[in-house]
């Protein structure tokens, strides 16, 4: 009999720990547990990881040595940053010659604010030298000054550290012989920029000793457990990592369970452009998918940028339990004060009888509060709070059988308490609390939607969490799009931990990078990401240059084992997956014709004729690539396509380029190419030159078949 593979995934918030075992082969949840976190214990919550994993294996009769993959997701670097919880840093800096006055100011970073009131001190300190081995004896003194003054952590930096982090290495060496954590800007970043990378390095050191703690715990309690896979932490980007990046690079944890929450609901649902929403009792995070792929940029901390790459997530104080504000007897606010803060009990999930004879009273929820929040007081001393999910209620808006629906009798009873106090109908007031609330979230879908230029006619709302069908289905119907409720939308981020996937990024500056650079770094990046756990066979990079900021960017994604599950009862046949390509061009199937397919992948091409006052303006054949399960993973206005094998993939590849090359006075402007194959996807299309482009495609062929079908796609 062929043992059960089990992944589990553990999500440490800032109330309860959550964790889920999930079948391997299935992706069906086998176990959910739930416990408090444990702030308060002497082991903080490294004691609550190690207490839920013990309750998910024995009450649930799971061996450990089923266990292939476990990972947890944690607000810990985000509440330190946020609680100002953090070590002090001792910066010392080196440079010599002309450049010592910006290098000087450059790593001079003062406490920074991380919130307001809270700050992360520093003690700065410079050395003029090129050689740190030389001034052995001025470092040692500093190292000394810093322990009295309780400096946990040294960050050593210097200019152009990212070329030749000898210096840099050498500080940290002679920290650590005198027991101080230390980290040095090249480990952070490889970018030029020292302000912002020596800003990015403190803030990532000031984290370390206290997730070297709860790391080292953890990890000890999965080996202790027999369970044999290594421990692995989820990362902010959507990825995981290891415990011993961890060590090295905390800062990657911060905002880690904003990112878990959707890269769970790319494992349900076929998303190819949508958005996000995680919603809770207090707020509500929001995200982009755009062609199947969450979106990142650099993270800010306490309003200073950084070189941490983080999931594009915006925050609104609008969610399930958002109470109401009442200003001269009407509707003024919904939020961002909630329920929950309040430490008040829902309207929509009380009982029926809990709420007689309902009175409407006008409260400060906290000290620093107006009286402006409705509450309904009822016989008996029950008070409970007007919310946004009892409005969604009241108004049927959220769906059956999901996890906000209440007790609609005790909300319209509320409720209609709270019109009589108003003298408006019932469904009037419901209606402008969601109506205030759906206008800012609204306002931030379409900011989102046109800042990532998603297209309208694939845009899909996807709620998870507890409140995501109280906002999700109302929003869509009042902007058109479609919705869907995340499956298992509570615990979507505990699965998001258990399914996600390895993930590593290198930068570089580097001005006009040549064939060499681009193969260094897609091996730092290959063997950054197998050392962080991805298995090498599922391990897929992307070379992305950015010619105005001089950065050569690898990113590299990969699984943390050879995964066995059967897809097949998910592929979708190509009568369906025409359709959803038409769709998404706004034509019809008719003029859909599949122009080339490997492996899980498919290329269609549609024929669309605009016209304008019924005269013909101009004709376009849109491509779209979309995976076996119907996720479109590329759309543009027009492109070529071909399938070819390992010996034919260079010469085809120039031939589609040459073909497709755009020739003026100011020389040729090459096309976007993509390769797919097996499972795989290439993405060629952040490389500027023909040689650059020829050169990776040689690179990553060296790993497949000679008989294996390659599929490329070039798009203008």
């Amino acid at each position: 009999m062929t043992q059960r593979r089990v992944r589990i995934g553990i999500d440490v918030g800032g109330t309860f720990t959550d964790a889920v075992a999930i079948d391997d082969a299935t992706y069906q949840i086998i176990a959910k547990e739930k416990i408090l976190t444990t702030h308060e214990s002497g082991e903080g919550i490294a004691k609550g990881i190690v207490d839920i994993i013990e309750k998910l294996l024995t009450r649930n009769n799971i061996p450990a040595q089923e266990v292939i993959f476990i990972a947890h997701g944690t607000t810990q670097a985000t509440n330190a940053l946020l609680e100002g919880d953090v070590a002090g840093a001792g910066i010392i800096a080196m440079g010599s010659g002309i450049e010592s006055f910006k290098v000087k100011s450059d790593t001079d970073t003062g406490d920074i604010e991380l919130a307001e009131g809270k700050y992360l001190r520093t003690v700065h300190r410079y050395i003029e030298t090129d050689n740190a081995e030389s001034k052995k004896d001025e470092i040692n003194a500093i190292l000394d000054e810093f322990i009295s003054k309780d400096i946990e952590v040294v960050v050593a930096s210097e200019a152009f550290s990212v070329d030749d982090a000898q210096n840099e290495c050498a500080i940290m060496k002679m920290a650590i012989d005198k027991g101080l954590y230390a980290t040095g800007g090249h480990e952070v970043s490889q970018l030029y920029g020292l302000k912002i990378r020596t800003r990015t390095a403190v803030i990532n050191a000031s984290l370390i000793p206290k997730m070297m703690k709860t790391a080292d715990m953890t990890e000890s309690c999965v080996k202790r457990s027999g369970i044999g896979a290594e421990l692995m932490i989820m990362r902010c980007d959507g990825g995981v990592m290891t415990v011993n990046e961890v060590r090295k690079r905390p800062i990657l944890t911060m905002l880690s369970g904003l990112a878990a929450g959707v890269a769970g609901a790319l494992m349900y649902e076929r998303v190819s452009d949508g958005i996000f929403f995680e919603a809770g009792g207090t707020s509500t995070d929001i995200s982009v998918i755009k062609n199947g792929r969450v979106m990142i940029k650099y993270a800010r901390v306490g309003g200073h940028k950084t070189y941490l790459n983080s999931l594009d997530v915006r925050t609104l104080g609008i969610a399930g339990g958002s109470m109401i504000k009442v200003k001269n007897g009407k509707i003024a606010d919904v939020g961002p004060r909630s329920a929950h803060i309040a430490g008040m009990r829902y309207e929509a999930f009380a009982a029926a009888c809990d709420i007689n004879e309902p009175v409407v009273k006008l409260i400060a929820p906290k000290d620093n509060d107006e009286p402006e929040f409705a509450v309904i007081e009822c016989g008996g001393g029950n008070i409970f709070s007007l919310t946004l999910a009892g409005a969604a209620n009241v108004l049927g808006a959220v769906p059956k059988g999901d996890y906000a629906e209440g007790n609609i009798d005790a909300a319209r009873k509320a409720w209609e308490t709270f019109s009589k106090f108003l003298g408006i109908p019932l469904e009037e007031a419901a209606a402008q609390v969601m109506n205030i609330a759906a206008g800012k979230v609204r306002a931030i879908v379409e900011e989102l939607v046109k800042d990532y230029e998603l297209n309208p006619n694939l845009i899909s709302l996807v709620g998870g969490g507890g409140s995501g069908g109280v906002l999700v289905p109302y929003l869509a119907g009042e902007m058109g799009y479609k919705w869907s409720i995340a499956k298992d939308a509570p615990f979507i981020s505990t699965i998001g931990v258990a399914l996600a996937m390895v993930r590593e990024v290198v930068e570089r500056t580097v001005l006009n990078p040549d064939d060499s650079d681009i193969s260094s770094i897609r091996r730092e990046v290959f063997d950054r990401i197998v050392k962080s756990g991805a298995n090498a066979d599922t391990v897929e990079i992307a070379v992305e240059i950015d010619r105005r900021a001089n950065i050569l960017r690898a990113i590299a994604t990969g699984a943390a084992e050879l995964r066995t599950r059967d897809l097949s009862q998910k592929n979708l046949d190509e009568n369906s997956l025409k359709k959803i390509a038409a769709d998404s061009m706004s034509i019809d199937v008719k003029d859909v014709s599949i122009i080339a397919g490997t492996g899980k992948w498919l290329v269609f091409r549609g024929i669309k004729i605009e016209k304008k006052f019924f005269i013909f303006t101009k004709k376009y054949m849109p491509v779209r690539v979309i995976d076996r399960e119907g996720i479109i993973r590329l759309q543009k206005n027009s492109g070529e396509a071909a399938v070819t094998k390992k010996a034919g993939l260079l010469n085809e590849l120039s031939s589609l380029i040459d073909l497709n090359t755009d020739y003026s006075d100011a020389g040729g402007k090459l096309p976007l190419v993509y390769v797919y194959y097996g499972e795989k996807q290439l993405d060629l299309s952040g490389l500027a030159e023909k040689t650059q482009i020829i050169s990776v495609a040689k690179m990553e062929m060296e790993r497949i078949g000679d008989d294996e079908d390659i599929a490329v796609v070039v798009t203008k």
